[in-house]
């Protein structure tokens, strides 16, 4: 997984209109809140990203864009950012290379069954490309305010 003070990959990934963006020319004039989440439309994926969403003013205030990843569709993306009013820029790295190169695409274990998926994670990383904060195994309650907090904000 990357860590504090690693630069982040310019990849580039389709977003939710189904445009190619590179990762690093989303970041905002201080850095970006880049999140890796499992699936749209699923409860915990869902109350994330409309915390992420209430919250996207103040992030934006303090000079910080809002970016969630996951493996889903352009089409997925479209309709979960449609369905619960999303303004934020969603990336769908189908191929998983985002996931790969940020070290989210982990082997994990539910209801003794073992699989591969993305560990649900956050990265704060500041306008040159720099991870400046990691935060792995996510809760979704009250992440986004945390991270907001931790800002400053």
């Amino acid at each position: 997984m990357l860590a504090s003070g690693e630069i982040i990959p310019d990849l580039a990934a389709p977003d939710q209109t189904g445009r190619s963006r590179g990762l690093r020319e989303l970041l905002g004039e201080r850095g970006g809140i880049v999140y890796f989440y499992p699936k749209d439309n699923t409860p915990g994926c869902t109350l994330e990203a409309n915390d992420f969403q209430s919250l996207s003013g103040a992030f934006a205030q303090a000079g910080y864009t809002v970016i969630g990843i996951s493996r889903d569709s352009v089409k997925s993306h479209a309709g979960f950012c449609a369905k619960h009013g999303l303004g934020f820029t969603l990336l769908s790295d189908g191929e998983g290379a985002l996931c790969e190169a940020f070290g989210v695409w982990q082997e994990k274990t539910m209801c003794g069954k073992t699989s591969m998926g993305i560990v649900r994670t956050t990265f704060v990383v500041d306008a040159a490309g720099a991870v400046r904060r990691v935060y792995p195994n996510v809760k979704t309650k009250g992440h986004a305010a945390q991270v907001l907090a931790d800002l400053g904000g």
